[in-house]
């Protein structure tokens, strides 16, 4: 395995091909020329202020449903226990 130590973190790697297995400065350095290369095409995407306006509103929407279904999850999760801890099913006082 390689390991690869900049920046005081250490990350692990089972190959040395690929995009992926790059130091993380030279992907960005990659990244940042295709998108340079990519407006200069004119190719490039570029929000409008209701494009953005709607993917806000969209991200928004999917963090709220996932908060509330960890609540949810949450809140079972301390019923089920209360009703574990609150002696239902604890079986005959001979069995404890």
């Amino acid at each position: 395995m390689q390991s690869n130590n900049q920046g005081g973190d250490q990350v692990k790697r089972s190959s040395n091909r690929g995009f992926a297995s790059m130091d993380p400065q030279r992907q960005r350095e990659i990244a940042s020329e295709g998108g340079r290369a990519a407006h200069e095409r004119g190719t490039a995407h570029e929000f409008t202020s209701e494009e953005a306006r709607e993917a806000g509103r969209k991200g928004g929407q999917a963090r709220a449903e996932n908060r509330s279904a960890r609540q949810r999850a949450a809140n079972s999760a301390a019923v089920a226990g209360a009703s574990r801890d609150s002696g239902i099913n604890r079986g005959n006082a001979s069995d404890r």
